[in-house]
């Protein structure tokens, strides 16, 4: 957006808009003492909240004059729009920024500080409450119009969460090798036939970006745009969650079928394995290979993406694993009827993991894609634990908002 002098120029004459804000920036010693980092969030989590735009800082709002930053001080600038962005808004807001040059009144090139914000997938809180962009003013949201955007952008909404646009993406962020897995060959073009997958989508301007799924499945680096899109494994040793304790961890993260795969992989690395003498050897795993890749499975293909913050847990004890996935159980599925029905809330995610193979590196879970979507998952959780373990796994939903399965150790010795 305005990304030649020219245009950005003619845009400052212009003055504000609901895509542009402008701000002169005063110092006192070697901080930013105005604006203040409480009005300067509300400016960003408007923006965020509203339309992509860009704020300049170095401009003067009234006279649209470039008053620029001193170049002692780029680096003060660039901390307090990190901290207000990642410190003062709940969730963080995303941006990119560049320095770049504009003459003044008087011809002289002055640095100005160019951060872009993409519009949200999420609604933003600043210290003060919920802004959004109203032409060129920051209003507070009536808790009647915040109510409809929390519904807009939920679950609930038409078009799922895993279907949404990803502001700031573009087929350039999916991988070719990725996406040609979950596509025919054809001679439509390639966006037209990604849309159809619904890889990629349009947004309210009509411009084409990746979808949440597309994100997911066909970007190496699905955390680039959605922060929390990853598995933190941990193994513990004894039975207490500490970090005095912790023997190894992985922050598990890539599209989603390589989150699996490395998972197992952990798993595997992290469980105990005994053995029994007989007439040959009989080793004892600690956990069922297929209850633990159910479980995973069903904590990628199940989980809400669209909660900020959460991410899946993956714990590793002497006595128990536990799995934490963000969401409750979807519709009116109980943690007491989860064996005997089948939902979704995520039908795109769970329809392209059952177009996905299972890697050979996982082993035989007696499965050729990683769903089937016939609903067993759980059945073969609980059927498998118990066998090894003599222990029903069990479900928990905690606050509403996050599902624990506690899968049992079996003795090893």
């Amino acid at each position: 957006m305005f990304n030649n002098q020219e245009e950005l120029l003619q845009q400052i004459q212009f003055g504000e808009s609901s895509v542009l804000e402008l701000k002169s920036l005063r110092f006192k010693g070697n901080q930013v003492v105005g604006p203040s980092r409480d009005k300067m969030a509300n400016e960003i989590a408007a923006m965020a909240n509203s339309n992509d735009g860009i704020i300049l800082l170095g401009v003067d709002d009234k006279t649209r004059d470039i008053t620029g930053i001193p170049l002692k001080y780029l680096d003060v600038v660039d901390r307090y729009i990190y901290e207000i962005c990642n410190d003062s808004i709940t969730p963080p807001v995303r941006y990119t920024f560049s320095y770049i040059q504009l003459p003044d009144t008087s011809g002289t090139m002055q640095v100005v500080f160019k951060i872009e914000i993409p519009r949200s997938l999420f609604i933003h809180k600043s210290p003060e409450g919920y802004f959004f962009r109203q032409g060129s003013s920051v209003r507070e949201m009536p808790p009647e119009f915040l109510a409809r955007m929390f519904q807009q952008r939920s679950q609930a909404r038409l078009v799922r969460f895993e279907e949404q646009t990803v502001p700031g993406s573009s087929l350039d962020n999916l991988s070719k090798d990725l996406w040609r897995r979950y596509t025919t060959r054809s001679d439509e073009l390639t966006d037209v036939v990604l849309l159809q997958r619904s890889l990629l989508a349009t947004n309210e301007k009509r411009s084409i970006t990746a979808s949440v799924a597309g994100i997911l499945f066909c970007s190496k680096n699905p955390e680039n745009f959605l922060p929390n899109a990853f598995i933190e494994a941990v193994r513990y040793r004894g039975v207490k969650q500490s970090s005095n304790f912790q023997i190894d961890a992985k922050r598990i993260c890539g599209p989603l079928y390589q989150q699996i795969e490395d998972a197992m992989a952990f798993f595997r690395k992290n469980q105990t394995v005994g053995a029994e003498k007989k007439l040959y050897r009989v080793e004892k795993p600690q956990f069922s290979d297929l209850a633990v890749f159910e479980a995973i499975v069903n904590a990628v293909a199940h989980r809400d993406y669209s909660i900020y913050g959460s991410k899946i847990r993956f714990f590793m004890f002497d006595d128990r694993l536990e799995i934490y996935s963000p969401g409750s159980l979807p519709n009116t599925i109980s943690v007491d009827s989860i064996h005997l029905r089948q939902s979704t809330r995520n039908e795109l995610i769970t329809s392209l993991l059952a177009e996905t193979p299972v890697a050979e590196s996982i082993g035989d879970v007696r499965r050729a894609y990683y769903m089937d979507k016939r609903g067993d998952g759980v059945r073969i959780i609980i059927d498998e634990s118990n066998r090894l373990s003599g222990k029903k796994p069990v479900y928990q939903v905690i606050d509403d908002s996050e599902l624990l399965l506690t899968i049992y150790s079996a003795k090893t010795s």
